[in-house]
């Protein structure tokens, strides 16, 4: 039960899995079922896990690797099979294209910031730059609460049957992001008729 497999009863294993693995699921099986015992014996010696620690934590490490390149590599490109999970679905999708299609205040908010702030540092333009302030957060405020209206009755059309939750907040999210830095990528052009 606990004794070491030689390389020979490993490798016969992997295949054995392998070829489990690349039979068509809607296929007839053309075998007999197993019994339960020898389905377990089977599933004991298909664990091959490396047998130092070193190279277990080694194959770890690239498989995770690999994992966030594709993930970045979809953030990137849209490509919706590996998008993370948060990322997902045509809910996600269409709230990620409603966004992008038109200009947002609030995309703006960060070099408005940084002008405002280099004109609080001149004692002449302090008074103008509080009132530039209190305009850049009425001005993000309302265009949000429009945004989150409008994109809430697009989204009860066009999807009435699936759920929604947390879509509208994931909209607005994104309106905060300069365009060129949002991921997944904007793939859709200002302007666009969705």
């Amino acid at each position: 039960m606990f004794r070491r497999r030689t390389h020979d009863e490993q490798a016969q294993a992997v295949a054995a899995v392998l070829e489990d693995q690349i039979r068509d699921p809607q296929a007839p099986k053309g075998r007999p079922t197993p019994k339960r015992s020898e389905a377990q014996n089977a599933r004991r010696k298909a664990v091959t896990t490396p047998t130092d620690r070193k190279a277990q934590v080694r194959a770890a490490r690239e498989a995770r690797r690999e994992d966030l390149a594709k993930r970045r590599e979809a953030l990137a490109n849209g490509d919706e099979r590996n998008l993370p999970a948060a990322h997902q679905g045509p809910v996600r999708k269409f709230t990620r294209d409603y966004v992008d299609s038109r200009y947002r205040v609030a995309e703006f908010f960060l070099p408005m910031a940084v002008l405002i702030l280099v004109g609080s540092l001149l004692p002449a333009l302090q008074t103008l730059s509080l009132f530039l302030w209190l305009l850049v957060i009425v001005l993000i405020v309302v265009d949000s609460v429009i945004t989150g209206i409008a994109l809430r009755r697009q989204l009860a059309k066009r999807f009435p049957d699936q759920n929604t939750k947390r879509a509208v907040s994931y909209g607005l999210m994104r309106t905060l992001q300069m365009r060129r830095m949002r991921l997944p990528k904007p793939q859709v052009a200002r302007g666009a008729k969705l």
